[in-house]
């Protein structure tokens, strides 16, 4: 089949699932963009994806993309070196059409991956999959609910190294993607001198807004976490709004357990039980 044989038809391939994984990260930037201006939205959202068929279609196919698209990744390079030989060090001086990105993408895709490792053990891993196994990962001996995103943005962001690994991550991406945008076109046909200029700017100007939207979105995650207290063992008792039983807080701020609240018999007061 000339789509898995030949040359073109790999790059095709690249080219799909490429494209389709530039569509998944501008919608993640903009999920991330409710976490900032209304986290309880965000919650909500995180709720409504969660372990439900649909999300898990939809992770199924990500996952599938994305393997499809390292895999070829990987053939192409391999393909590439056996093409040229020794010849790729017969001069140390690179055409100046060439592009930095062109040349290291496998290096930025390893970067990239390896980003993705993190992030997916930070959030993934604590959401969409304790759901899927019924068991709630724990911060500081408290279960969390996995729908509960904002607490897991609060504790991801407190600690020093998250947006250090999330930044240099950022900008391998913004490397690879805007090489990759414009090229994706050009293996699908579109290689005149005339398309390619004009796709190189909207690739530039599409990476450029996405990955600067996500910097931005890690320097703010970073200092609300360091900046004030929002990450609590439980829920003050002054957001529990009725007599609960180790039952979800809806507040963003809080872990997702609230305090059992407890009429004292004697005095009339209430009283929180540890």
């Amino acid at each position: 089949m000339w789509l898995t044989n030949s040359s073109i038809g790999r790059k095709l391939i690249m080219s799909i699932t490429g494209a389709a994984l530039i569509l998944f990260l501008t919608f993640h930037v903009l999920m991330n963009s409710v976490a900032i201006c209304w986290p309880d939205a965000y919650n909500v959202i995180c709720e409504f994806l969660g372990a439900n068929w649909y999300a898990l279609v939809a992770s199924v196919g990500l996952a599938v993309l994305f393997v499809i698209h390292i895999c070829y990744a990987l053939v192409l390079t391999v393909q590439n070196r056996k093409a040229r030989g020794t010849d790729r060090y017969a001069v140390s001086s690179r055409p100046p059409q060439v592009e930095w990105a062109s040349k290291n993408m496998l290096v930025l895709g390893i970067v990239i991956l390896a980003f993705l490792v993190v992030h997916l053990i930070q959030f993934w891993a604590k959401m969409q999959w304790a759901e899927i196994t019924e068991n709630p990962a724990t911060y500081n001996g408290q279960p969390i609910s996995p729908a509960n995103g904002m607490a897991w943005i609060n504790i991801a962001f407190s600690q020093v190294w998250t947006p250090i690994v999330y930044i240099i991550g950022f900008v391998a991406l913004w490397f690879h993607m805007n090489h990759g945008f414009w090229s994706m076109f050009q293996s699908c046909g579109w290689d005149n001198d005339i398309w390619i200029k004009r796709l190189k700017c909207i690739g530039c100007w599409w990476t450029t807004i996405v990955v600067g939207l996500f910097i931005a979105q890690a320097i703010v995650f970073t200092v609300r976490a360091h900046s004030i207290d929002n990450i609590v063992p439980v829920c003050p008792e002054t957001q529990c709004t009725e007599v609960c039983d180790g039952t979800q807080c809806d507040e963003p701020g809080c872990l997702g357990i609230c305090v059992d609240k407890v009429q004292a018999e004697t005095a009339g007061t209430e009283g929180i039980d540890m």
